[in-house]
Order: C-alpha cells, then structure tokens, then sequence
C-alpha cells in the first residue's frame, strides 16, 4: 500500500529533468498538477539530469533514494537515448538497465520503465536496443510505458528549437497518456 500523500520518484535524462523548458512545464511538474485532483498533496520529485546514461541513473539512485523522506509509490524511469547516442554497449546498457530495476525493486518500489521509439535520423544506431527495455521489464517485474503517445514524435509543433527535446505542449500530452498507469499504480 502506498503511503499517502504519494511520492513518485521520475528519474532519468532530460526528458524527465525537462530540458530547455520552465520547471512549472517538466515532466514531474505536470504530472503532479495532473495528479493533484485525485491525490492532494502527492509529489512528484524531478530526478532527471540532462545528459544521464544508464550508468548515470544508476550511480545517482542510491544517494537519490535516501534523500527522500518516505519511500515512494512508484518510479517513473526514463533513460536509453543517451546510451545510443554515446554508443554504449547493448550488454552494459542492459545491464544497467537490469540493476536500476533491481534496486528499486529491492526497495518495494513498483516501476514504469518508459520507451522512447528513436527518430529516423538514429534508427539503425538504436536498432540493437529496441528491445532491451521489455525484456529487463519483464524479467524484474516493471511495467513499461512508451514515454512519447503517437502523435507527438516527428511534429515540429512539439519540439523545442533544437528539434529534438520535447515542448511543454509534447510534454503536456506525455503526461495526459501517461496518467491512466500512473493512477492504476499509485
């Protein structure tokens, strides 16, 4: 049972730190305002940094997890472009990826592991890793959730000006299909 008023952990890359967007427009704020009618008082603590690999997440979460003052109702985990875009092996990505899930689950932390569908201009890069999410979800129990609904990757209405991090409005839809999971969780 989940403790009350809800602390769900997001915690990831720049998707969830909100890059090039105000802190009231990043992904946990908006999912917080969004959850605020069903849960006054939840919190949704923002741990994205922009940048963040795998690796990254995975050093950060213990520190991360222990300045929290109640252990959260869930985790919302965003993290793999920065592995394809650095390169980094498919086996240490997925390993990674597997020990992040271990820790959160070692603490009774439910999980959404979210995907991100790579844009045509990296697919063949990205085309090793594509499955390594659902797999590492279903080994270590996780739920997995594409980050981005259909209709918002490739519209340049729904980026920011480098054309590749989302816009408040993208972010704004990410959380109203995100939302119905993170409800069911909590």
């Amino acid at each position: 049972m989940a403790n009350f008023p809800p602390l769900i952990l997001a915690i990831g890359d720049s998707l969830i730190a909100g890059y090039g967007l105000a802190v009231a427009d990043s992904f946990p704020a908006q999912l917080q305002s969004s959850l605020r009618y069903q849960y006054p008082g939840v919190s949704v603590v923002n741990g994205g940094v922009s940048g963040d690999t795998s690796a990254d997440v995975l050093r950060r979460l213990p520190r991360l997890l222990s300045s929290l003052d109640r252990r959260p109702a869930l985790a919302i985990v965003q993290v793999g472009p920065n592995d394809v875009l650095r390169q980094v092996p498919v086996a240490r990505t997925r390993a990674q990826l597997a020990n992040i899930l271990l820790s959160l689950s070692d603490c009774g932390i439910p999980v959404v592991l979210t995907t991100v569908e790579p844009p045509a201009f990296i697919r063949d890069r990205a085309a090793a890793y594509l499955h390594i999410h659902a797999e590492v979800a279903a080994e270590h129990g996780a739920t997995v959730w594409p980050f981005f609904p259909p209709g918002v990757l490739g519209h340049s209405d729904m980026v920011l000006a480098d054309r590749v991090h989302p816009n408040a409005k993208a972010i704004a839809a990410v959380v109203a299909a995100m939302l119905p999971v993170v409800e069911r969780m909590v």
